[in-house]
């Protein structure tokens, strides 16, 4: 398996691609993994790289949405295929530890409940947040994109930023689809204020494989 990777070769995005499924071999669908490693100080304010992006194919995982709102949004909110819909009930359920969601999407009016579960979610990337679309009076439209592969993603206090761009089951044009609509995003928030090389590095990987190396000269930018 290790045979076909060759050490120190960086490998053009489609290339990386179809490697990777032949050298993943868990029984499990692994998720396909993308770091990328930024030029940017993100303790700087100004230097913050943080968005959102729909994957043409979505993220290849079932998504289970809480939708936190007032009794007029929730038909809206489950018609679009919300898992669970509610207010108070998850408010307290929050409280008692529950956190067996992907996401949570809540109405403006009661961020300040949501709020208070602040120390709760926080640390588990569940905040809903305006930026991100998850704030929002149009929760059927944010629980159809988030179900259709929908990510948001920030950079970390190393300066990486690492998301799931879809399943080893993918086609490799699927995952280098998926790959480029991300990494051109990524691209796409420079922020003015970084200096020097803004991508430094990006490699692509499984839950269980090693990392192969990316030139970032392959990746199609919008």
């Amino acid at each position: 398996m290790l045979a076909k990777v060759e050490p120190h070769k960086i490998y053009k995005l489609d290339e990386a691609a179809a490697l990777l499924k032949e050298i993943t071999f868990t029984k499990f669908d692994a998720s396909v993994d993308v770091d990328i490693r930024l030029g940017v100080d993100p303790r700087k304010a100004n230097q913050m790289v943080r968005g959102v992006v729909t994957l043409p194919h979505g993220t290849g995982k079932t998504v289970r949405v809480l939708v936190l709102c007032t009794p007029d949004k929730e038909n809206e909110a489950r018609e679009a295929g919300a898992d669970y819909v509610g207010l108070d009930e998850y408010v307290e359920k929050i409280k008692a530890g529950w956190t067996d969601v992907d996401v949570i999407i809540c109405t403006p009016n009661v961020m300040a409940k949501v709020g208070a579960l602040g120390r709760i979610l926080g640390p588990r990337g569940l905040m809903p947040n305006p930026k991100t679309g998850t704030v929002t009076m149009e929760v059927g439209k944010a629980v159809k994109e988030v179900k259709a592969g929908k990510i948001d993603f920030k950079v970390d206090k190393y300066g990486i930023v690492h998301t799931s761009v879809g399943k080893i089951s993918f086609t490799p044009q699927q995952i280098v689809e998926n790959a480029n609509e991300f990494l051109s995003t990524v691209y796409k928030l420079k922020p003015a204020a970084a200096k020097g090389s803004y991508v430094l590095s990006i490699y692509l990987s499984t839950t269980m494989s090693i990392g192969l190396q990316v030139d970032p000269k392959s990746v199609e930018t919008k």
